[in-house]
């Protein structure tokens, strides 16, 4: 591409940078001078070229790299925080709810690698948000969204992660997603302890009226003593929504303790990690079994697995995603699930009398169990699944006929 240079002193960034070529080479620009100019013009005009030749180019380069335990290294993008950061890299099929994702304990330590490839449409707002904080390590997406649309959107989501010093990362090669598949991930380690709460407190809210979608009659009043292994906010809110007064407790609370408090239930929540990490918390189980209906949820199913007598074993790669089909098979149909766990429940290893209520449809994994006999139940599953899907949400109604039939017996011998 040439210019003729009439006028030495006429050239300007604005006009200089008018491409005459739409491709997807790099420009390169000469300037030809026609007239004659002073070695002080020659000088000028020399600085203005070599100004033009350093300015930055209008798209953002490749600033980051993600390195995978097999040595394979993948190019990407930046938002939010920058660092370095050591984590298990998972993956997620949910079409919606990364702001939930974002602030699920369960994902705490893990880079999540969305498989949606559009991810920041909606920005965030602070009603989604299903803990305290962002536990997970980072972010990893395919296409970064430049604009956020969403009636309720308070921000852009690289400006929330920036806040909460979160790494994310984008325009990552698809393909990663089936690395992760043939290579499984990392071994797991005990971080219950970096999410749980630290003393008990009571929890109020419910579901906003606006979005229950299960708004009958709740009757009676049921006091649910919920163990914090990284709670969703979700769960608590589902439960409240159905009757339940409910009391959050350490994930070392002590069960003589919660005896104590005579709850009508006992919910095991959601945690991140390897549930042979933590004895501490089997014991606790294993401690109140039989002495008061018990509710294990994604965590709570495979630690009550473990108290039951039976084993758990590591995923390939996990579950995760707000699409995985299950079979109810109390209920006799299919249900769509969110899920998110890298440890499943043997099924073989159960002893007699523990039934297997529901079974993932892609490989086969036990996704819940019954023991009526000492009133537990269990899903592996997210039940109060926010965004969604919501199959599933009629297991904290059996949750609350299971106490309420409890306290019909009690009071039967009394």
């Amino acid at each position: 591409m040439e210019f003729s240079l009439k006028n030495p002193f006429a050239l300007t960034t604005q006009n200089f940078l008018k491409p005459k070529s739409k491709g997807k080479s790099l420009r390169v620009f000469s300037v030809k001078c026609v007239t004659s100019l002073s070695s002080s013009d020659c000088s000028a005009t020399s600085q203005t070229l070599s100004f033009l030749r350093v300015a930055d180019r209008p798209w953002k380069t490749s600033d980051a790299r993600l390195v995978l335990e097999d040595g394979s290294v993948w190019r990407a993008k930046s938002f939010g925080a920058r660092g370095t950061q050591v984590g298990e890299v998972v993956f997620n099929t949910s079409l919606t709810g990364y702001q939930e994702i974002l602030t699920d304990p369960s994902y705490a330590g893990q880079f999540v690698l969305m498989t949606n490839p559009h991810i920041g449409n909606t920005g965030v707002n602070f009603d989604d948000e299903e803990s305290r904080q962002c536990f997970l390590a980072g972010l990893v997406i395919r296409s970064l969204s430049i604009s956020a649309s969403n009636w309720r959107c308070t921000k852009a989501l690289g400006d929330y992660l920036l806040e909460r010093n979160l790494m994310g990362i984008y325009d990552v090669d698809s393909a990663i997603t089936r690395r992760l598949r043939q290579n499984g991930s990392l071994i797991g380690i005990d971080l219950i302890s970096g999410v749980t709460c630290t003393v008990p407190y009571k929890w109020v809210d419910k579901t906003d009226p606006e979005w229950d979608f299960n708004c009958e009659g709740r009757g009676d009043i049921y006091h649910v003593i919920a163990y914090d292994f990284g709670i969703k906010h979700n769960i608590l809110r589902r439960l409240s929504s159905y009757g339940c007064k409910i009391t959050v407790v350490p994930s070392n609370w002590p069960s003589s303790e919660t005896l104590k408090m005579k709850p009508d239930g006992v919910l095991f929540s959601n945690a991140p990690g390897d549930p042979s990490a933590v004895p501490y918390a089997v014991k606790t189980v294993k401690e109140l079994l039989g002495k008061v209906p018990v509710f294990g949820i994604c965590m709570g199913h495979q630690l009550l697995g473990q108290a039951l007598g039976g084993k758990t074993f590591k995923m390939k790669f996990g579950h995760h995603g707000g699409n995985h089909p299950v079979r109810n098979l109390v209920a006799n149909r299919v249900e769509i699930s969110a899920q998110n766990h890298n440890y499943a429940v043997d099924p073989a290893s159960l002893p007699e009398g523990v039934e297997v209520t529901h079974i993932n449809l892609n490989d086969g994994s036990c996704a819940g169990l019954a023991f009526p006999a000492l009133n537990v139940i269990s899903l592996q599953y997210h039940p109060e699944a926010s965004p969604g899907p919501h199959d599933s949400d009629s297991v904290f109604g059996e949750f609350i006929k299971l106490m309420k039939s409890n306290r019909r017996l009690k009071q039967k011998y009394l």
